[in-house]
């Protein structure tokens, strides 16, 4: 297993209309020309902090939601790479967990700094609409993964999806 620079914790938020949260974000404030994308909720894994503990305490800074490590499925997939970025560079890794919920109400106001810096908003998806969109959304294959998952197929073992850097 390759030494990551950075593990991160995301959540795949899916409400009981089975759509999927997604927060607009920029990778790097500092090269707008790396434009937008996006994200689902998560961040970096503190040290001595479990990938299931740092979904949790990201799921609550990020978007209000308060769950429980009871109350996420998987981790159901994960991507990793190289990246390089101002604030950071070396191999990635993501892992992704499915929550599912009948309704959230997004609340982004403890967000740290450098996440508040980088969000444009956020958003409610359908499978047909990730599918169909032009705009730039992370992971590559969300849409796929999240066709099996709603059909109710949790993969037994993490899926790897493609890279997106």
């Amino acid at each position: 297993m390759p030494e990551y620079r950075r593990r991160s914790a995301r959540i795949l938020l899916v409400d009981g209309k089975d759509r999927v949260l997604l927060l607009r974000s920029r990778p790097d404030p500092s090269h707008p020309e790396l434009g937008q994308a996006w994200i689902t909720p998560g961040g970096g894994v503190d040290a001595g902090e479990s990938l299931a503990a740092a979904a949790v305490r990201e799921a609550r800074e990020e978007i209000g939601l308060i769950v429980t490590e009871e109350d996420l499925t998987g981790p159901v997939a994960y991507v990793h790479g190289h990246v390089v970025l101002t604030w950071a560079s070396g191999i990635f890794r993501d892992d992704f967990f499915l929550v599912r919920v009948d309704a959230h109400e997004v609340d982004t106001t403890a967000m740290e700094e450098f996440e508040a810096g980088n969000h444009l908003g956020e958003r409610w998806w359908t499978v047909d609409e990730l599918e169909t969109t032009t705009d730039r959304v992370l992971p590559f294959g969300l849409a796929g993964l999240l066709t099996g998952l709603l059909a109710g197929r949790v993969p037994a073992e993490p899926v790897e999806l493609p890279w997106h850097h």
